[in-house]
């Protein structure tokens, strides 16, 4: 029996993770923090509201988080100049290093991941994939799900 689709993306994605956590530890970086550097890397100047949401974590986690990397010197909070009650996250100039570690893991971990597989596999692989991530991310599809 093979595994459905849905299931073996889900696993790749797992272990994707776990090998990814692996590497990383080494340079003392835990999950919870390269996933939230990622995410602010992309979202450079986001709300904690916001972040949290992208990370699919509580805001009141988040906190603690964005607090740890702040004592780390790798984030900071900085007012919204138009809402004094909101704080928006930066990254420092000492993140720089650790999040390109991370892109040299990263790619060394796909590098091997790949082993094996024909270039031209891998373009229609990775055309496959976003074309997933189109139609899922489609108001459409929403609707659908929710009529």
């Amino acid at each position: 029996m093979t595994d459905s689709l849905g299931f073996l993306i889900s696993d790749v994605s797992r272990l994707l993770r776990k090998r990814f956590d692996e590497r990383a530890r080494l340079i003392g970086v835990t999950r919870q923090q390269w996933r939230t550097l990622s995410v602010l890397k992309r979202h450079e100047g986001s709300h904690q509201g916001m972040l949290a949401e992208l990370l699919e974590v509580e805001p009141i986690t988040l906190g603690r988080m964005i607090d740890r990397l702040e004592e780390a010197g790798w984030v900071e909070r900085r007012r919204d100049p138009d809402d004094r009650r909101m704080w928006r996250i930066h990254l420092t100039d000492a993140a720089q290093p650790i999040l390109l570690q991370l892109k040299a893991i990263a790619d060394a971990m796909f590098v091997d991941a790949a082993h094996g597989i024909d270039p031209d596999d891998r373009a229609r692989l990775q055309a496959t994939l976003e074309r997933l991530r189109a139609n899922l991310s489609t108001d459409s599809f929403n609707e659908a799900a929710n009529g």
